[in-house]
């Protein structure tokens, strides 16, 4: 499933093989809507997510006589990330998240100061995950108002770690993924503080994750 939950499953995976050394667990990543496919049609035992299971995968679920358990293992911050060569965008709100990433953003928002007048005339590289991960249904839902709504002009991954080098590679880079990417990745990449409800730039960190006022970006991860 999820590539964001991907290094929990990993790790859990380990460590039962190494209490039962006879068996063997085979952990994939495929985006969360990836693995409710697997998970619903039988091919696989547990599926972890990103985002709560959707009520047609559920009842895809039900249809194939699968019942199932949901399990809230952890909490994830969605953090927005540029390369360290960019030195103005500190903090950002939803709304200009949207002039970026909004379906109606493709081909027309190509620099950053279409995104905020005082940016600078630097092209705008996006990079983010594909439309079968829960990152991108979290996201898009909070940001563009609708799960699913996006441009489609950036370069798209399952895998975390390919926005991460496309971030980095690019002054004018942005992106968003899982909070453990970017802590793995923390020296290479600068992290957006996100403008709040309250009208506070919060930065991701542990702490600010756990007490939600790193928000809309906080968001629950599953085992099912």
């Amino acid at each position: 499933g999820s590539s964001t939950v991907f290094p929990i499953s990993e790790a859990m995976a380990e460590e039962f093989q190494f209490s039962n050394p006879d068996t063997r667990v085979t952990v994939g990543v495929s985006g969360s809507g990836g693995g409710f496919a697997k998970f619903c049609s039988g091919e696989t035992d547990i599926s972890n997510a990103s985002r709560a299971i959707k009520e047609e995968e559920a009842a895809n679920c039900e249809a194939a006589g699968i019942a199932f358990i949901e399990v809230p293992i952890a909490y994830d911050g969605i953090t927005v990330v540029t390369s360290i060569a960019n030195d103005w965008a500190q903090c950002l709100t939803v709304e200009e998240l949207n002039r970026a990433w909004a379906p109606e953003a493709e081909g027309t928002v190509t620099s950053w100061n279409q995104i905020r007048a005082d940016f600078p005339n630097e092209p705008l590289a996006l990079y983010g995950p594909g439309t079968d991960s829960g990152t991108f249904d979290y996201f898009t839902d909070e940001v563009n108002g609708e799960e699913g709504a996006s441009r489609g002009d950036y370069t798209s991954s399952e895998d975390d770690n390919i926005v991460v080098q496309g971030v980095e590679s690019s002054n004018g880079g942005l992106g968003y993924m899982g909070f453990a990417y970017y802590a793995e990745n923390q020296g290479n990449l600068n992290p957006v503080e996100i403008e709040n409800d309250v009208g506070e730039c919060v930065a991701p960190s542990l702490e600010t994750i756990s007490d939600g006022s790193y928000s809309p970006m906080s968001r629950p991860l599953f085992f099912y």
